[in-house]
């Protein structure tokens, strides 16, 4: 379909049901002077149900950045040459000062949450929302946490500017946010028939601190092959599976030493960790001290 409507048609806001806040440029300037709030805040938030003939035009981009995210219906966005169509289910992120123009499907017309958003942090937030050098439409499962976290941004800004409550929108602005980023890690799977592979071996490290796990062990349990299973987990964790594994075992050995009173080579043996010379240098590699010397700052505490 053709993404020019009938210029009579066209319109930027006045859809039944829609919602809508700007907040005035005084509050602007107080956000961008806060220092903690000036990281990340909302300038416009809205959503616009059913907005059948929705078209907005910007020769020269906004100045922030703009979040479209379809809960239902279709519509499109335009970048110069490069159309990106938008689908129920799907978000797309429009970074500041790039000109765009956007609309509505007329026959099955968006229901669009949007908002406006900028400051320090913002331009990270975006290269992580947008996942490719040039803006796409992204796909997330609908959850109704997330809609929860926009309707308190929204009902928050209702309730007007005072800073302690700008400084908590932003916090919630930092959740929300990451609700996209990270979507599969914002709605974890609690049930093992639900996780992959890579979550799954995690669960078989944490049931087997207690041993020495060889790489192939770890690979023959998730059913892949060792290259292949390594390769897999650093993409999804940043780290290789053995020292993943070490990480987690020295997470669990600051347990111990902050609240039991269990020797060192009590630990490493508890860890599957024989030597206890072994256990206190890859301890201290990871965590920048000996153990003895993590028991005595946390007990000092």
């Amino acid at each position: 379909m053709s993404n020019t409507l009938t210029v009579t048609h066209r319109k930027k806001d006045g859809f039944n049901g829609q919602k809508a806040i700007v907040l005035p440029n005084k509050i602007i300037r107080f956000c961008e002077e806060t220092p903690l709030v000036s990281q990340l805040f909302i300038t416009d938030i809205g959503f616009y149900p059913k907005a059948k003939f929705h078209y907005r035009e910007r020769t020269a981009g906004s100045s922030q950045h703009i979040l479209l995210y379809c809960i239902d219906g279709k519509g499109w966005v335009q970048f110069r040459e490069k159309r990106v169509d938008v689908a129920r289910g799907q978000y797309l992120v429009i970074p500041a000062s790039t000109p765009h123009k956007y609309g509505s499907d007329e026959s099955d017309p968006w229901s669009i949450h949007w908002m406006h958003f900028t400051g320090e942090a913002s331009p990270h937030f975006v290269k992580l929302l947008n996942k490719e050098k040039t803006p796409v439409a992204t796909a997330v499962h609908f959850s109704d946490e997330r809609i929860r976290l926009f309707d308190t941004l929204y009902s928050r800004l209702e309730s007007g500017y005072g800073s302690e409550n700008l400084g908590y929108i932003s916090m919630c602005l930092w959740h929300f946010l990451s609700s996209f980023c990270y979507a599969d890690h914002f709605q974890a799977p609690f049930n093992r028939e639900e996780k992959d592979a890579i979550d799954q071996s995690i669960e078989f490290m944490q049931q087997n601190l207690h041993r020495a796990l060889s790489l192939q062990e770890m690979a023959s349990e998730a059913h892949i092959s060792p290259s292949h299973y390594s390769a897999l987990f650093k993409k999804k964790t940043g780290y290789p599976p053995l020292e993943y594994f070490n990480h987690i075992k020295v997470q669990k050995a600051c347990q111990y030493l902050q609240f039991t009173n269990l020797q060192v080579k009590e630990i490493a043996y508890k860890l599957g960790v024989n030597d206890p010379f072994y256990f206190s240098r890859f301890f201290s590699n990871i965590m920048g001290m000996s153990p003895l010397e993590y028991r005595n700052r946390k007990q000092a505490v």
